[in-house]
């Protein structure tokens, strides 16, 4: 993994350094925004309703963001898309920390969902494609990773300028900082589009139901086919066309598990709340899941490297299709809050074995040449389910009650589980074990 090829291959650990430190300092100004969003739409007269909807539109713009971004991205290719993502966002956080009334924070906060796509695809498309199969999914758990890193690091530099400054607003500021820290660190660290090697040039592909040479790149039948130069060019609703099956079936599990990951932000916050929880103990618990949930990033790239990526994607829905499940019968035992805690930390150590399967699979099914139309897509329907959360939570919990909501969570898991239990094997081969 750190031996160089031929002297002109620099080490894997220095590709995924340059490619991933930008990552984290974007992913640290996000961080800090997130937590305060609804405090800031509030402080601007949205009533909590209204608050909510400017909170998801972090998810909306990101949702409805990638499907621009895939042009771009192919266009431009995924340096020059990053620039201006960091500093288009720079806007969009510029527009929100001199907001004066909720509707336009709200406008500030869609442009930084939208730009937050453009900047994740791009980097997902590089280690889709420069990468190495045998190392993909551990580089794209660490990716997922880096991202919940500085989502973690994010809310403390949130506190911290809130006590400073007495003003949540103003911790756009933060976003605006990191932002040009980012577009600075793109540009002036080496281009890994240029020192790295893409494998494509070298390395052989097979199909799933093929003999896997050592280091090819596995990629379905349907990949290979008509690979070319046109590629690049295609449109989001070409690739729709063209790989819709895969993006029905895998798609739907792989949105499924997004679905999954966001209703823990969602619900078990006001499962605390309803069990009459003190908030700052809800808070301390769900911080150690999310403890929990990120040390385990590098073991779930591990397992999917060596065991398939079926032994991390099933686990991880499995495991909390079935926490909802059961936390939907304890809401009015003795021993709720006990239930609460063990469940929550439950959930955290399944979406920890899942830790970078959505990218992984979507680096599996793309394009090795031009990869950018179809993560477009793929991430269009993933976040695109995930964005529904929101929705459905309010309108479950309104009409028929939150326990009947988490078990509503807790079938969906088990039916994604099927889903990638069923399709995985028919679009992804195994990885040769060593």
């Amino acid at each position: 993994m750190a031996k160089e090829t031929n002297g002109t291959q620099p080490p894997l650990w220095r590709i995924l350094i340059i490619a991933l430190l930008p990552t984290f300092i974007y992913s640290v100004g996000q961080g800090a925004i997130v937590p305060v969003i609804p405090a800031v739409a509030t402080s601007l007269g949205a009533d909590l309703g209204f608050a909510g909807f400017i909170a998801g539109s972090l998810l909306i713009g990101q949702a409805v963001g990638n499907l621009p971004a895939g042009a771009v991205v192919s266009r431009f290719g995924e340096r020059r898309a990053m620039v201006f993502s960091a500093f288009a966002t720079i806007v969009g956080a510029l527009i929100s920390v001199f907001a004066v009334n909720a509707w336009m924070l709200l406008a500030g906060v869609l442009v930084q969902g939208l730009m937050t796509a453009t900047f994740a695809l791009a980097r997902q498309a590089f280690l889709s494609t420069y990468v190495p199969f045998q190392y993909r999914a551990r580089s794209m758990s660490t990716l997922g990773g880096v991202f919940r890193s500085g989502m973690f690091v994010g809310p403390f530099i949130a506190t911290w300028m809130i006590t400073a400054t007495g003003d949540a607003q103003t911790n756009f500021w933060v976003f605006i900082v990191c932002s040009a820290l980012a577009a600075i660190a793109v540009a002036v660290l080496p281009d890994v589009e240029k020192v790295s090697r893409a494998p494509r040039d070298s390395a052989e592909v097979y199909d799933a139901g093929g003999d896997a040479p050592t280091g090819a790149i596995p990629v379905a039948k349907d990949v290979v086919a008509g690979s070319g130069s046109s590629r690049g060019r295609e449109s989001i609703a070409q690739t729709f066309r063209r790989r819709g099956d895969v993006l029905l079936r895998l798609g739907t599990g792989a949105g499924i598990l997004m679905m999954m990951r966001s209703s823990r932000q969602v619900l078990l916050p006001l499962w605390g709340l309803s069990i009459g929880l003190d908030d700052a103990f809800t808070t301390l618990i769900i911080g150690i899941a999310g403890a929990i949930d990120f040390a385990l990033f590098f073991t779930s790239g591990w397992i999917m490297d060596r065991f398939g990526r079926s032994a991390s994607g099933v686990p991880a829905l499995l495991g909390m299709g079935l926490g909802f499940a059961v936390l939907a019968f304890t809401h009015d035992l003795d021993a709720s809050a006990t239930w609460f805690v063990v469940i929550t930390l439950w959930l955290g150590v399944a979406n920890g074995v899942g830790s970078g399967i959505v990218m992984t699979l979507a680096a599996d099914l793309a394009d090795r040449e031009h990869p950018a139309p179809f993560l477009a897509a793929w991430r269009t329907v993933t976040d695109g389910a995930s964005s529904t959360v929101p929705f459905v939570v309010s309108g479950l919990h309104a009409f028929a009650g939150i326990a009947v909501t988490s078990g509503f969570f807790g079938v969906l898991g088990l039916f994604g589980a099927w889903l990638l239990w069923r399709y995985i094997p028919k679009y992804i081969p195994k990885p040769r074990r060593r």
